[in-house]
């Protein structure tokens, strides 16, 4: 009997957590997009080579797409220097961003953070020394799907109103994005750092 259970207390986990990273990338799908007062991009992996690496790629790509679109005029790219990067995460966005077309006087850049939760207060604090109180800021973040919803939880402890857009990306590494996004929310749930935004993602 206590091995039946044992394993259906496993299977059942298994099950939940399974649910939790299918609910995650959902929650980050295509969806209404409001208009804000600046798009934010959650810093990702560089590579040795100074480009940004296919996520963080896809992520500018779509801040791109969404800042051309009228949603915003301000884009402020965050991240720092990776261990095996010659340049941040911040800089390397904005560098891909210009090249796509987006005036440099619309673009400021963070390069400090090391993960999302300094993404967001070290984001919060540039904004709030060039752009006015972060805390009247109405803003949308950009990342991977299956990171919208901590984002837009991190993001909302400093800034007034907090949505997010999610890309997509190819299906494998989408399955693995959405495990591993699964235990970062347990994680930080366990630990107190999910706050609620002002605003839903899902507008």
């Amino acid at each position: 009997m206590t091995t039946t259970l044992v394993f259906a207390a496993t299977l059942g986990s298994a099950w939940a957590f399974g649910g939790l990273a299918a609910w995650l990338d959902w929650y980050g799908g295509p969806g209404p997009i409001p208009q804000v007062d600046g798009i934010v991009v959650a810093g990702c992996r560089v590579m040795p080579d100074g480009s940004p690496s296919p996520a963080l790629a896809r992520r500018v790509a779509l801040a791109v797409k969404l800042f051309r679109a009228g949603h915003a005029e301000r884009l402020l790219f965050t991240g720092g220097v990776g261990a095996d990067a010659p340049i941040s995460e911040g800089r390397a966005s904005a560098a891909l961003a210009e090249r796509l077309g987006v005036p440099a006087a619309a673009i400021l850049v963070e390069e400090a953070s090391v993960d999302t939760l300094e993404n967001a207060a070290l984001a919060a604090r540039l904004w709030s020394q060039h752009l006015g109180p972060a805390r009247d800021a109405k803003i949308l973040v950009v990342t991977d799907r299956s990171h919208v919803f901590r984002c837009t939880r991190v993001f909302g402890a400093h800034f007034a109103q907090v949505a997010g857009a999610g890309a997509t990306p190819p299906l494998g590494s989408r399955l693995r994005m959405a495990a591993r996004e699964g235990v970062s929310v347990l994680h930080h749930g366990v630990r107190g750092r999910l706050w609620a935004p002002s605003l839903s993602s899902r507008l």
